[in-house]
């Protein structure tokens, strides 16, 4: 990669690691910052995924303070995420990169439906609360989404904080910059554990120094991104997921 070349890709990751943060959706940036580039599908995907970890350190730790409240609610779900990454890494390393080109956008615009819907569908959540207690349906759903969105995640990751975002507003009573929080964490476990399956089993698929400016700059995108996000009120940070969410999907199906 000439110097140029190297700077656009830090510019990209500095972009990235802050919609991350605030949203989700800093692969639709960087993946195909890649590819213009003639960088092979698989390695751009693989190298941008370990890149994007940085900036999920960085971002989730600028979201520290809302996470205090989430603790529980952040151990019963890392897991699901973390199960997830390995399977949707592996899938990605075994399966032909075109198969999840379909249901890709599908997934994208649920998450989208589920963080407009959210509010209502947590008010009526709240009213099966008995004591305080949250339905089990209501924890199995949520873990099983979550479990899914890991997977989504360790294969591709494209609005996976979208996906992920959508889940949490719909099923869990927190407010809203909270769960972005815990998007956050739960978004950092899914590319930390797929990056590591990918080194570890195909490490010839990994181009360092993809990795170091990707990750150059989504480290600085994710503290500017929680400064900016964790300013935004609800309402406009719900609006701002909504957009982002949908030119991910007008980029995906009609821009491929």
């Amino acid at each position: 990669m000439s110097w140029w070349e190297v700077l656009l890709v830090v510019l990209a990751g500095v972009w990235a690691g802050g919609i991350n943060t605030v949203v989700g959706s800093g692969t639709l940036v960087t993946f195909p910052t890649l590819l213009a580039m003639g960088v092979p599908p698989v390695t751009a995907n693989v190298s941008n995924s370990i890149g994007l970890v940085a900036g999920g350190i960085t971002g989730t730790w600028g979201y520290l303070p809302e996470l205090r409240g989430a603790k529980r609610l952040v151990l019963r779900l890392v897991p699901m995420s973390l199960l997830g990454a390995v399977i949707g890494a592996l899938l990605l390393l075994w399966l032909p990169a075109e198969a999840f080109e379909t249901i890709v956008p599908v997934l994208i615009g649920v998450g989208l439906l589920l963080v407009i819907f959210g509010p209502r569908m947590q008010r009526w959540a709240a009213r099966q609360h008995h004591d305080g207690v949250e339905p089990r349906w209501q924890v199995v759903a949520l873990m099983s989404g979550v479990l899914v969105a890991g997977v989504y995640g360790g294969y591709f990751g494209a609005a996976q904080g979208v996906i992920l975002i959508g889940l949490l507003s719909s099923l869990s009573p927190e407010p809203l910059q909270r769960l972005n929080g815990v998007k956050n964490a739960l978004g950092t476990v899914v590319n930390a554990v797929g990056s590591l399956v990918f080194v570890v089993v195909s490490p010839e698929l990994v181009s360092w120094t993809i990795v170091l400016a990707v990750g150059c700059g989504a480290l600085v995108g994710g503290l500017v991104g929680a400064r900016v996000g964790r300013r935004l009120p609800p309402v406009v940070l719900r609006s701002v997921i909504v957009v982002i969410g949908v030119v991910g999907i007008v980029k995906m199906v009609f821009f491929p």
